[in-house]
């Protein structure tokens, strides 16, 4: 109260003096401080953020243990008495902040999500190789209809030909190695069930189920009401996929191959006379198999056939007699050159042209018309004309040849231009558009025409 009496007959303006100088002396320790255990920072234009944590810790580390008395005001124009927390009384900061990091850090994992276990791969199919999942169930299941890997091998029909090595290993494998057993049957798991059912009703036959179906004579006409009743009554030895359908297929081809066991196989005759096939036809008689009622769509067709057949032997006849060209044999053994109609050939590297009448037409074959000896069949005739000049065979025995194109040819290396003409002689070479023919005269054919000639027999 003392100190209260003593304050009141200040003025109001005295006590902001005083208040000011007891702020700015008070302020004076603080900055002092700073200075002698100055923050190190960063001169980085980027700074990274801080956490919450380390907001916390750097605004306490601010202050340090010695701090200095400021005064607060409690009233208007009052300052109560300068208040030091003395340094014995300040908390552990350290302890503090380790379990409010602890605290934090307990929360973070009560909201954190829980992580997804990583999804297994896609397909199990992965690393099986050549092997699929259908070739699996296939070989286990034929290994547990008959037991041996041989029967399986000639029996089964996989996705690809695997040989007795192969199935014989991936057996093992299945058996005991736990990685490709693991995905196997991982990827069988992953089949469709129709995929599955197919897959055994292909299951080979044991012994024991043929020996049931043998049990049906093969004079005897079964239904499918038969086979039913004997797989009802033998569900326990026939597979679960087996139908009666099935069934029946397979005792119809145990009666084809002469398995069942009311059948017996025909033995050989025992001459040294075996019927071949071409007995046999004869021992066959035509009226027999030919059916007398008459088939009005088929006769037709075979009509329409015939005429086709005709027409197509024709048109080869025609291109025959109009190109008259033979070529050689693959095997480069090439026949006669010359025969008795053959006047002179044409000998090219492939094609041979035979001429065998007195003008023939030679050049290039197109849609628009046609020539006797079409070059093209030599080789690239791009550059011959289509009826590039003509081959003559005069009264006398001399071969004249004329140059009908716009391009020039050569005999014997001599150019032949254009509405010229030059004589061709036995063994010339004849060059057009850079194909080279070797020119050859049947002397005897044309001694007879100049025989003939002489005698005034052959036309001029």
């Amino acid at each position: 109260m003392d100190s209260l009496q003593t304050l009141t007959p200040k003025a109001g303006s005295e006590i902001d003096t005083e208040l000011e100088e007891e702020i700015q002396g008070g302020m004076a320790g603080p900055s002092s401080l700073n200075a002698q255990h100055q923050r190190r920072s960063s001169t980085r234009s980027i700074k990274r953020r801080k956490f919450d944590d380390e907001l916390v810790e750097s605004s306490l580390n601010m202050g340090g243990s010695n701090l200095t008395p400021i005064p607060v005001r409690v009233d208007e124009g009052i300052t109560s008495s300068s208040t030091v927390i003395p340094s014995n009384s300040m908390v552990n900061l350290p302890s503090i902040l380790q379990e409010t990091r602890r605290k934090a850090s307990k929360v973070k994992q009560a909201f954190r999500r829980p992580r997804r276990p990583r999804a297994s791969q896609p397909t199990a199919t992965k690393d099986l190789g050549r092997w699929k999942p259908t070739d699996d169930l296939s070989l286990i299941t034929a290994v547990q209809q008959t037991g041996d890997l041989l029967a399986v091998h000639r029996g089964v029909k996989f996705s690809c030909h695997f040989t007795l090595t192969e199935i014989t290993e991936r057996w093992y494998a299945l058996l005991y190695d736990k990685s490709v057993s693991r995905l196997a049957l991982a990827a069988l798991r992953n089949l469709h069930p129709q995929t599955v059912a197919s897959v055994q009703a292909k299951a080979l036959y044991t012994k024991a189920e043929e020996q049931l179906l043998a049990t049906t004579s093969s004079s005897s006409q079964p239904t499918l009401e038969t086979f039913e009743k004997l797989l009802q009554d033998n569900a326990t030895v026939f597979h679960a996929a087996r139908t009666a359908q099935a069934l029946q297929a397979h005792w119809q081809l145990m009666k084809q191959y002469h398995l069942l066991p009311d059948q017996s196989v025909q033995p050989l005759p025992k001459s040294d006379h075996v019927v071949s096939f071409t007995d046999a036809d004869e021992l066959l008689r035509d009226s027999e198999l030919v059916s007398t009622e008459r088939d009005e769509v088929l006769e037709a067709e075979l009509a329409q056939n015939d005429r086709l057949a005709k027409t197509e032997i024709k048109q080869l006849e025609n291109e025959v007699g109009r190109w008259q060209v033979l070529v050689e044999a693959v095997t480069g053994i090439s026949p006669p050159d010359f025969d008795a109609q053959t006047l002179a050939v044409l000998r090219g590297r492939l094609v041979r042209y035979l001429m065998r009448s007195r003008e023939v037409t030679f050049g290039r074959t197109t849609a628009g018309g046609t020539v006797d000896i079409d070059l093209s069949l030599e080789g690239p005739a791009w550059k011959i004309s289509r009826r590039q000049g003509v081959l003559k065979l005069r009264a006398s025995g001399e071969f004249l040849i004329s140059n009908e194109g716009r391009r020039p040819f050569f005999v014997d290396g001599k150019p032949v231009l254009s509405g010229s003409r030059s004589k061709l002689s036995n063994n010339c070479v004849l060059e057009i558009a850079g194909l080279k023919f070797v020119f050859l005269i049947n002397q005897e054919l044309i001694n007879a025409i100049r025989t003939e000639a002489a005698r005034g027999n052959a036309p001029i």
